[in-house]
């Protein structure tokens, strides 16, 4: 028997769809039109162009609403907010200008990757497989080292300048003072083949150098040293040494920063070291985390590498690993440009590795633009002449002197 509630007139299942229609236009009125139109991805070519094999794009599909549920993410990709590139670039210490380079961006990448298997698979019952977790990690990974391996920041200098530019290879060691033409010719029986000095900049430790002179160089070079040209001009608004903040830069950094390289170029030439040599910038040891401090000081390093470069140098920069070189790598994976051309990095008892830097990806600064200073503040005597000096491991260009 029916009860009353049980009866239904016979018209009313055409007028009101069943509940499973119901359903079916309910879920495709959750769609957004650029979802309706969108074509969808060849993923095998996808796959292809990433570097996986062909096995990958045939594995099963992940449920992108699921996998972004479980990571947290709201379910609609469409409805996520887009970053603020500029103000992230801001954040890390970087010109306007870095966020517009052409760089890969890793999310959207990694994203883009996600979604494309997600969406060939057509059906919303497919559950995420080993395989496609699988491929979209190696796809993450792939477009991190994409990212991590660009064009060193040297890429821009002058084939010309590359040409004439005199590389050595061996140890080196740096002290404040330029040491006397005798010094020098006893520490020929050690095992340094290459020698930094400070040659112009008011920073300088060592300001009034007692030998180092167009004449001196000339001399030492003969003799078969190497010179690593040193300038320590202004320093940054947030660096740690106590004696360097009285030479601070100031604010309006970029227009210091390019009179300065103007000042390293000229009192280079004056010396006779010629176009096609390094110059180092030394940058003492700052607060990289403080943004705003950041951007001042990669301004002003920018500015004195578009100088130098401009002037037929390659500029060399030297800061603690973990400041400056850490801030100058960040930069380089950002895309920034007139970054520069060599990278002098200390960090002291870690041994005298070139290429075992954590801050720098492996590929960064390579081949022959890398120096170390593994050791300071070393007392060292070599042919009955003693000196405190720092300890270097080189494979980089140097002063040129001759033709």
């Amino acid at each position: 028997m029916h009860s009353p509630t049980s009866i239904r007139p016979w018209y009313l299942g055409i007028i009101a769809p069943p509940l499973t229609v119901a359903t079916t236009l309910a879920a495709l009125l959750t769609l957004s039109p650029s979802a309706w139109a969108a074509p969808k991805p060849d993923v095998p070519a996808v796959a292809a162009a990433a570097g996986l094999s062909p096995s990958v794009s045939a594995a099963p599909k992940p449920d992108v609403p699921a996998v972004a549920a479980a990571a947290g993410l709201s379910p609609s990709v469409s409805a996520a907010p887009k970053p603020d590139v500029p103000a992230v670039a801001a954040a890390a210490g970087l010109s306007p200008s870095a966020s517009a380079a052409p760089t890969p961006d890793v999310p959207a990448v990694a994203g883009a990757a996600v979604a494309a298997s997600g969406t060939a698979s057509g059906t919303a019952s497919d559950v995420v497989s080993d395989a496609a977790a699988t491929a979209a990690a190696a796809a993450v990974d792939a477009a991190g080292t994409a990212m991590a391996a660009l064009a060193p920041a040297d890429s821009v200098d002058s084939p010309a300048v590359l040409a004439r530019a005199v590389h050595f290879n061996g140890a080196a060691f740096d002290t404040c003072q330029a040491p006397p033409l005798a010094t020098m010719k006893a520490w020929r029986s050690s095992s340094y083949g290459g020698v930094g000095v400070y040659f112009a900049g008011r920073g300088r430790g060592c300001p009034d150098q007692h030998h180092l002179n167009k004449s001196w160089l000339t001399d030492v070079d003969r003799m078969g040293w190497r010179v690593l040209p040193i300038f320590v001009g202004s320093q940054s608004p947030c660096v740690r040494s106590q004696a360097k903040r009285k030479v601070r830069m100031s604010a309006d950094s970029a227009p210091q920063g390019r009179t300065e390289g103007r000042q390293a170029a000229e009192a280079a030439e004056q010396l006779g070291i010629r176009q096609g040599s390094a110059l180092y910038l030394d940058m003492e040891a700052y607060d990289a985390n403080n943004a705003g401090c950041a951007r001042t000081t990669l301004a002003f390093v920018r500015a004195w590498n578009r100088e130098v470069r401009g002037r037929g140098f390659l500029p060399g920069f030297y800061s603690s690993a973990a400041s400056g070189v850490r801030h100058m790598e960040q930069a380089r994976r950002a895309g920034q440009s007139d970054l520069p051309s060599v990278m002098w990095f200390a960090r002291w008892g870690s041994g005298p590795s070139l290429y075992g830097e954590p801050t720098l990806h492996a590929d960064a600064w390579t081949p022959h633009r890398r120096i170390h200073q593994y050791a300071g503040n070393v007392t060292e005597t070599h042919g009955g002449r003693r000196l405190v000096v720092d300890r270097n491991t080189v494979d980089a260009p140097v002063a040129r002197f001759r033709p």
